[in-house]
C-alpha cells in the first residue's frame, strides 16, 4: 500500500545535525495520519507521499521548516523568589510571553540560575537549527473513519489527546 491522504504510518527514524551529530535516536517509531493534519512536518510529509513499506528517505530540514527561528524575545530572566525552592537547570514551566496574550502559553525552560536570578527560556530545544530526518517506512495502512473524525491516530503509538 503507498501513503496517500488518509493512511496511517509509520517510520522508524533519526534525527541529526547537518553534521552528522545525533540529535534524537528515534527509540519509539513515530505513527501519523498522512494528509495534512499537522502531525509531522509538511515537508517530511511530502517527501513520504506515494512511498511504501521498505521505502527510505532523508530531509533536510531549514529551522523554519522543523522548530521555528531561535526567538530572542522568549528569553526572559525572572526573580529566583518567584520560583519553587527545589529550582534545577532543564525544569519546565508554563507561562505566557511578556506582553504576550495569556492564552500564548509557552514553555520555558530554566537554562541558568545566577543568585537570585533564573534565566528562563521559551524557545524549543532544537528552534534555529538545521535537521536532518531520516526514516523508513516500516507500515502503511489506510485510517478508520474515527481517526479521520478525530485527526489523529488511535491506539498505540499515536498521538495522546
Amino acid at each position: 500500500m503507498q501513503i496517500e491522504q488518509n493512511t496511517v504510518v509509520t517510520i522508524k527514524y533519526q534525527v541529526t545535525d547537518p553534521d552528522g551529530g545525533m540529535v534524537d535516536a528515534g527509540e519509539q517509531a513515530i505513527v501519523y495520519l498522512h494528509g495534512g493534519f499537522d502531525d509531522i512536518f509538511p515537508k517530511i510529509e511530502e517527501a513520504l507521499q506515494g512511498k511504501q513499506a521498505g521505502d527510505a528517505i532523508q530531509v533536510k530540514l531549514q529551522p523554519d521548516e522543523a522548530f521555528g527561528e531561535y526567538d530572542a524575545d522568549l528569553v526572559q530572566i525572572e526573580s529566583r523568589e518567584n520560583f519553587p525552592k527545589e529550582l534545577q537547570v532543564g525544569m519546565q514551566f508554563e507561562g505566557a510571553p511578556e506582553g504576550g496574550d495569556e492564552d500564548d502559553f509557552v514553555i520555558y525552560r530554566v537554562t541558568e540560575i545566577i543568585e537570585d536570578k533564573v534565566m528562563l527560556d521559551g524557545n524549543h530545544p532544537l528552534a534555529g537549527m538545521a535537521l536532518v530526518f531520516s526514516c523508513t517506512v516500516s507500515d502503511v495502512r489506510a485510517a478508520s473513519s474515527e481517526e479521520l473524525e478525530h485527526g489523529h491516530v488511535h491506539g498505540s503509538g499515536g498521538h495522546v489527546h
